[in-house]
């Protein structure tokens, strides 16, 4: 079955950088898009950015542009996110997901396996 397996949470200073990562196993990892997700505290689930199966497309949610950038090695198995001028208000449970169905357009909606999840902390 799909396992995800995410890495690289901390606490970190405000303008501070992490770099997330997730690897993922039990199928074909270059034939499937890939996201993150996060969730803070008293809030939904929410997505952050995405990047197709060929990695020719990448999505963000429009608080995170220009500061996370999303990457894939899928000689690894492996998905990014690299998180610059980090702010307080990133401060969540971070996911990786990956969708059942593969090369398909990237989708901010369409995931259906999920990681365990990373404590990402900003402090301000």
């Amino acid at each position: 079955q799909v396992q995800l397996a995410e890495s690289g949470g901390g606490l970190v200073q405000a303008g501070g950088s992490l770099r997330l990562s997730c690897t993922a196993s039990g199928r074909t990892f270059s034939m499937y898009n890939m996201g993150w997700f996060r969730q803070a505290p008293g809030k939904e689930r929410e997505f952050v950015a995405g990047i197709a199966y060929n990695s020719r497309s990448t999505i963000y949610v429009d608080s995170v542009k220009g500061r996370f950038t999303v990457s894939r090695d899928n000689a690894k198995n492996t998905v990014y996110l690299q998180m610059n001028s980090l702010k307080p208000e990133d401060t969540a449970v971070y996911y990786c997901a990956t969708e059942k169905y593969g090369l398909r357009p990237i989708t901010s909606a369409t995931y259906d396996y999920w990681g365990q999840g990373t404590q990402v902390t900003v402090s301000s």
